[in-house]
């Protein structure tokens, strides 16, 4: 692609693409092409000028050859997601734009007569909202609106009408826009995730590529797993959460012929599905309409501002009929009218905790609505799981121990067989390590079972085959050690984490997991205590003396080992009695009951499909910071939110006060009103880092 750099600075470039035209569609291609590329940090494209601005850590030359060897392929396509957010931007800044330009050609160009009958004939839509509302014996916001530009046609004011209307045709714009540019944004970081499926054949299943699968084929998903295509269920039995599509906060039972939707996540159970659709679309609308329907978008500010803005209504009638009892002046009494508290408490709110939750998206940190910002912000306790959380995602398998004459590579080779159905990140390590020394795992087991937080069960030909922990092995199951090889399992090193493999009822093997400590997990604890929380837990399935080495590393107030999922869930359960907020984080299947106790379950990007559905916000698995980041946009929105309040209360009391004693006439006060209005609905929608540093 030919271009000419228009300016460049210190690993920043504008350039311009020597092309006379560009489509929404190929911005949007330019974009995603130079975003995949190594170096590039930030990338804008202005469509209309056929200008790109490029930010860069990769060096001048890089840059120059990206632009060289890029086209409008096919291949570069496919980089783009099925929505970007591009169109919906421009679609809202054209109806900006021209009600701009409508209200200056009017200003300028048409006479006042016409003006008037124009202005009349606006005014219709607001006034029939207006009795709309009465005649449903509702007193809101619509009917101070309607009753405001009634006053002001019956006085004979039709600019400061028809300036109302304007103003308020605008607010309408920008809340609607903003609301749809954060749920959009919301809607597109909920993406499915999956990169393999495994697929059933005449002979077994194998494991492939998403992009390998066509209509018509049948696909195996197990305990803890996203569905990865809309189906039908051929086989089996299971209980699925759907709430991803739905809202629906029950699991849905699926048996034989039901229905089932890609995105939603297989609590108990596995079934054999028929690929019916292989592309997302609908998906999509379906995350949309979810999240614009649900409940979960509204925090206790906005409700609380909701409420108050159609409380303030009846009250805003009273204080006009009272001006004009006591003062017989009728231009006062309207300017009265002319303010109310409920405009800009209604579009302020919601505007601010939409914009709160697009930022955290920008920062990787998914919200799925507003009250779990509040509840972040609010929250003196928080309880973290080790593994995956405290530790990295991807621990590695350190040594591996045999009994009973076992072969090394064959316990791994029988370990990664039976492990590779169930995704986490011990399972991950022992499938990887596996690989890694080229062992190849084809089936040779019957269905495996998931016994969660305990471990995996299935048979090899006549003998029983168990994976999992200690408990899971010698007290639930009854296993033994081989006879004279009790000092070898005494020997093996407390320091790490233990999967111990039985054949028969016979310990065949236990392999050691490396979990390393995230480098930065210690300087996130002591973020989050002195950012306000004062009980900070650690919980795990780990041995003692493991999770002793952990928490007195990371410095957690507190810290429980050998714990079942019920028990973390419980913990939550009873700090709540005494009033406190819980924030819980994890990524494992085992974590799901406490972080659907919590008043902000929080996953790991990385961890299983059933914990980030079930979750309540999702932060990227990069670095633990997006905690504390998540945390000082909670208690900054808070900040805006009551800021916000006693600016409204504020200002709106004043323009009353000059209004009764005659210093601002009708029209101002509506103009100073609006404006007002607007600029706080504008403010919020900034991001909170530029308003409140830490």
């Amino acid at each position: 692609m030919k271009c000419k750099i228009l300016h460049e600075s210190a690993h920043s470039m504008r350039l311009h693409l020597m092309q006379k035209h560009m489509s929404l569609s190929q911005a949007d291609i330019l974009e995603f092409y130079l975003r995949s590329q190594d170096g590039v940090t930030d990338v804008r494209v202005f469509d209309r000028t056929c200008d790109v601005i490029i930010q860069y850590t990769c060096g001048r030359t890089a840059i120059i050859r990206m632009m060289a060897k890029f086209a409008y392929t096919e291949q570069n396509a496919a980089l783009v997601p099925e929505k970007t957010g591009r169109a919906l931007s421009r679609t809202y800044e054209e109806k900006l734009s021209w009600l701009i330009l409508r209200k200056l050609f009017k200003r300028t160009v048409i006479p006042e007569p016409v003006r008037m009958l124009l202005t009349i004939g606006t005014s219709v839509k607001y006034i029939l909202e207006g009795l709309k509302a009465l005649l449903h014996g509702k007193l809101e916001v619509c009917v101070l609106d309607a009753a405001a530009i009634t006053a002001a046609l019956v006085q004979g004011d039709y600019d400061t009408a028809g300036s109302v209307m304007f103003l308020l045709n605008i607010g309408d714009i920008l809340d609607e826009w903003t609301h749809r540019k954060s749920v959009d944004d919301l809607a597109r970081t909920m993406s499915l995730g999956i990169e393999q499926v495994w697929l059933k054949t005449d002979e077994n299943e194998i494991l492939v590529p998403v992009s390998q699968i066509q209509q018509g084929d049948q696909v195996i998903v197990r305990m803890g797993s996203v569905i990865p295509f809309d189906g039908k269920v051929i086989s089996g039995e299971a209980s699925v959460n759907q709430a991803s599509m739905t809202g629906e906060s029950a699991a849905v039972h699926k048996h034989e012929g039901s229905a089932v939707y890609a995105g939603t996540v297989i609590e108990e159970g596995e079934c054999l599905i028929q690929v019916e659709q292989i592309s997302g679309s609908g998906r999509y609308d379906r995350i949309v309409h979810m999240i614009e329907s649900s409940e979960k978008l509204k925090s206790q500010a906005e409700d609380k501002a909701t409420h108050l803005a159609d409380q303030l209504v009846p009250w805003s009638f009273a204080g006009t009929v009272l001006v004009y009892l006591l003062t017989g002046n009728l231009t006062k009494a309207l300017s009265v009218l002319m303010v109310d508290f409920s405009c800009a408490l209604k579009l302020a709110m919601p505007v601010a905790v939409l914009s709160a939750m697009r930022e955290c998206s920008q920062r990787g940190i998914t919200v799925k609505g507003g009250r779990f910002l509040e509840a972040v912000s609010e929250a003196d306790t928080i309880v973290f799981d080790k593994t995956g959380t405290l530790t990295y995602a991807s621990p590695r398998v350190s040594r591996i121990v045999t009994f009973g004459n076992h072969e090394e590579n064959e316990m791994l080779r029988l370990a990664a067989c039976l492990e590779e159905h169930f995704p986490h990140s011990v399972a991950n390590a022992v499938v990887k390590a596996a690989a890694e020394r080229g062992l190849l795992h084809e089936e040779c087991h019957s269905k495996p079972e998931y016994i969660i937080a305990h471990g995996i069960a299935s048979y090899v030909g006549e003998q029983r085959v168990l994976i999992g922990s200690y408990h899971f092995i010698f007290e639930d199951e009854g296993c033994y050690v081989p006879f004279g090889e009790e000092e070898k399992i005494c020997s093996i090193p407390r320091d790490n984490s233990r999967l111990y493999l039985a054949v028969a009822d016979e310990l065949a093997a236990v392999i050691c997991i490396e979990d390393p400590l995230r480098e930065e997990a210690a300087d996130v604890i002591d973020r989050l205590h002195q950012q306000g929380f004062s009980n900070i837990i650690m919980m795990t399935g780990d041995s003692k003396h493991t999770a002793r080495s952990v928490a007195e590393t990371v410095g957690v107030d507190e810290f429980y080992s050998e714990v079942l999922p019920e028990d973390k869930a419980g913990y939550i359960r009873r700090v709540h009695e005494q009033g406190r907020k819980v924030i819980m984080i994890g990524d494992g299947i085992n974590d799901s009951p406490a972080l659907s106790e919590a008043d902000a379950g929080i996953a790991i990007s990385t961890g299983a499909a059933i914990a980030r559905e079930i979750a309540d916000i999702t932060i990227s698995a990069e670095n633990l910071y997006a905690l504390a980041e998540l945390k000082r946009l909670s208690d900054a929105l808070m900040r805006r939110i009551h800021a916000n309040y006693r600016f409204i209360i504020s200002f709106n009391s004043l323009l009353l006060i000059l209004g009764i004693v005659g210093i601002l006439p009708p029209a101002g006060s509506a103009f100073l009103h609006n404006v007002s209005t607007l600029a706080i609905g504008m403010n919020s929608m900034t991001n909170l880092k530029t308003k409140h540093q830490n």
